[in-house]
Parts: structure tokens; C-alpha cells; sequence
């Protein structure tokens, strides 16, 4: 699913204009990016949860030459889905 198909799915359920659901979703979206820019965990009950995590640097390969070089460490955002989440994937 798209954004564009999420804005209209979320217009047709609530029965509001798609200018008023792209609102909505943007405003979420923006939330949640703004808090892990701020390193917040974010839980939404019965979904799942996000989080920042750093992951250190280490030693690694250049591919194409074989050379050994140092990659960085750094932080990207992780996701765990909730316990209803999976059961309702694992559903069928």
C-alpha cells in the first residue's frame, strides 16, 4: 500500500475529503518522525513500537576490491510489531 492509497482509504472510511485524510496522515507521519529525530519511543498499542537504535561501527570488505575498510557507526529507526499485529498477519 502506498501513501497516496493510504489518504484514500482513510477519505472513504471516515467520510471526509482526501485534502482532510492527507492531513491526518501527514500529521501522523510527521509525528512520529519528529519523535525519533528526538530519540522518543513510540508505542501504539495494539500495532507495534518505534525506536532508535545505534549500531556501532565495525570492520568491513570493499566488495568490488576486497580492501578492509572502517564503516561508521550509526542510528536507524526499528520497528516491533505488537502481539495483536502478528496474531491478525498470522490469521491468514
Amino acid at each position: 500500500m502506498t501513501k497516496r492509497e493510504l489518504i484514500a482509504l482513510v477519505a472513504a472510511a471516515e467520510d471526509i475529503t482526501v485534502k482532510e485524510a492527507e492531513l491526518a496522515v501527514k500529521t501522523v507521519f510527521g509525528s512520529i518522525k519528529r519523535a525519533l529525530q528526538k530519540e522518543d519511543r513510540i508505542e501504539i498499542r495494539g500495532f507495534g513500537s518505534f525506536k532508535v537504535k545505534w549500531y556501532p561501527g565495525y570492520q568491513g570488505r570493499n566488495p568490488r576490491t576486497g580492501d578492509s575498510i572502517q564503516v561508521k557507526g550509526k542510528k536507524l529507526p526499528f520497528f516491533r510489531a505488537g502481539k495483536e499485529l502478528k496474531e491478525r498477519v498470522n490469521q491468514g
